[in-house]
């Protein structure tokens, strides 16, 4: 690649951006020989768009005392990324609240089952309030359909479909890179500062197996990394940026002491429910295991290629309940005798757990698929007050980083995740859902018998079964220096001129929420500050 060119983006697999590894430069536009896939985590998620609670941001905004991180003025880079496409099935959505003109698609394209809507009754029979919009002016806590990133057409938008587009790629002063794995930063000293001029990278192969001579690009302004929670730090640290202890232990020389970098890992843990469906009419059929699978599963791909939806229109997660934690009349009474737990949420209006559905259960991130027909309900806690890091594993840029995120660190999040599991019960046993759900099957690897459990024995069962929903954050946390920070109000990182990080590793906390929009709002946000030369 030529250097000397404007502002570098630099993505090694992760979110928000791009999830194969690229850099960015002038030239015209490159594609290495190979299958590609653009878009980060929004090629791959469940494509739910929902942002959060607006005092998660006003909590940012005095934090950081920025007030252009607060709800009322960010939420104008929320609008300005999105699209939203009315529809007359939900004239309760207040659309003057939304976006209507921005790349990102969002409404109600994709198909809902019966079930989800018999979710979204047991929520409103528990006592959850229906909410039109968990995005609206009123905030987040109830329960309602949930809002997708899928067009007219019932495909997904990602952020490479809804940026990377023919008029964008068409650029002269764009060039993408994939299999680019970057492995460092390069650095000078200008006028006595150390700043960011450049990176460099190796062509890879989809094993991250080095293929060929290392590149070197150079940047005229800055380079911005946006490579997400996990690889973010990774590069950081790799170059040279992060504690100085641990980067000698990894005989990495120390560029600049940042001990804030791979810090505060926080992630959303959650935990899978999985029950007999009583219709039999679950989407099972999508991993095939008999000759009547497959014909189900051929019908399904025709019905959707022919534009009229079906079971392959689904997005997965397609009803959610927003709640809190210490909300006791979810749990069964008010005169419940439970433990007092700190409340991390952004403020008394913002929930600290989310509740979906899906049209069918499965174990081990959907490894393991059940031999029956199965509906699924899970949580997993918004505010967790357990904190993890990412470290290298070595100096070698081709080794993958080593992750911990530390779940179940503190007795709270413990606590308030059994109660999830409660409420989840609870739901499951409620009147709307009785035609869809058989409690009668007591086969041990469903969970219609949980209902019975104790508390210590829903602690152990938490324990057992807490993963991620692939939601990490706040490793390169926006934050005063003096407090762990490694990127200020304009996402600069400390002690480095012209670097900036711009992905979920900025979040000062985690948002209650799903974290694709805050990062298409703070890439929106950077955008403009920095045509203002901010």
């Amino acid at each position: 690649m030529p250097s000397g060119y404007g502002r570098l983006f630099l993505s090694n697999h992760c979110f928000p951006f791009y999830s194969e590894p690229q850099v960015f430069a002038n030239g015209k536009t490159k594609f290495w020989p190979r299958a590609k896939m653009l878009g980060g985590c929004s090629s791959i998620n469940a494509s739910m768009a929902q942002y959060g609670a607006p005092e998660d941001f006003d909590e940012w905004g005095t934090f950081m005392n920025d007030d252009s991180w607060s709800w009322k003025n960010l939420r104008r880079y929320f609008n300005k990324f999105e699209k939203y496409a009315p529809d007359r099935r939900y004239p309760q959505v207040d659309a003057s609240a939304r976006g209507k003109t921005g790349p990102v698609s969002v409404g109600y394209f994709n198909t809902i089952t019966t079930s989800a809507k018999a979710f979204i009754d047991s929520c409103v029979e528990l006592g959850i309030p229906h909410t039109p919009d968990f995005n609206g002016p009123k905030g987040t806590l109830g329960v309602s359909r949930v809002l997708t990133y899928v067009d007219q057409n019932r495909e997904r938008v990602s952020s490479e479909s809804a940026y990377l587009t023919p008029e964008v790629l068409a650029r002269k002063n764009l060039r993408i890179a994939i299999h680019a794995h970057v492995t460092r930063i390069l650095f000078d000293k200008v006028d006595g500062e150390l700043r960011a001029v450049g990176v460099e990278y190796a062509q890879t192969d989809l094993n991250l197996k080095q293929k060929g001579a290392l590149y070197r690009s150079r940047a005229m302004k800055e380079v911005i990394i946006a490579a997400g929670a996990v690889h973010t730090p990774h590069i950081l640290m790799l170059s040279g940026i992060g504690p100085s202890a641990h980067l000698k232990e990894h005989n990495v020389p120390v560029v600049h002491d940042l001990p804030g970098v791979g810090e505060n890992l926080v992630d959303h843990p959650s935990v899978d429910l999985n029950f007999k469906d009583k219709l039999n009419a679950s989407a099972k059929f999508m991993k095939p295991q008999s000759f009547i699978e497959v014909c189900q599963t051929l019908v399904a791909l025709a019905q959707y290629k022919m534009g009229l939806g079906g079971p392959l229109a689904m997005n997965f997660g397609e009803a959610a309940a927003f709640v809190r934690s210490d909300n006791l009349s979810l749990l069964g009474g008010p005169e419940l005798d439970i433990k007092e737990c700190i409340d991390s949420t952004s403020s008394s209006n913002s929930p600290d757990l989310e509740i979906f559905v899906t049209p069918f259960g499965f174990g081990e991130h959907g490894r393991i698929w059940f031999d029956v027909h199965t509906r699924a309900l899970h949580v997993y806690l918004l505010r967790p007050t357990s904190r993890g890091e990412v470290r290298l594993k070595s100096s070698n840029p081709f080794d993958l980083p080593s992750v911990n995120p530390n779940y179940l660190q503190t007795p709270d999040d413990l606590e308030k995740l059994v109660r999830g599991v409660k409420i989840c019960l609870r739901i499951a046993r409620a009147d709307a859902f009785t035609p869809y759900l058989d409690h009668s099957f007591l086969r041990p690897d469903l969970d219609h018998e949980l209902i019975m459990k104790s508390h210590a024995e829903l602690e152990e069962l938490v324990k057992d079964r807490v993963q991620t929903v692939y939601h990490p954050t706040s490793t390169c946390r926006m934050a005063p220096e003096a407090e762990g920070g490694v990127v200020d109000a304009h996402l600069r990182v400390y002690g480095v001129k012209g670097l900036r990080v711009c992905d979920a590793s900025i979040f000062p906390w985690i948002v209650s929420g799903h974290p694709v929009g805050a990062c298409y709002a703070a890439a929106e946000k950077l955008s403009d500050e920095i045509k203002a030369g901010m």
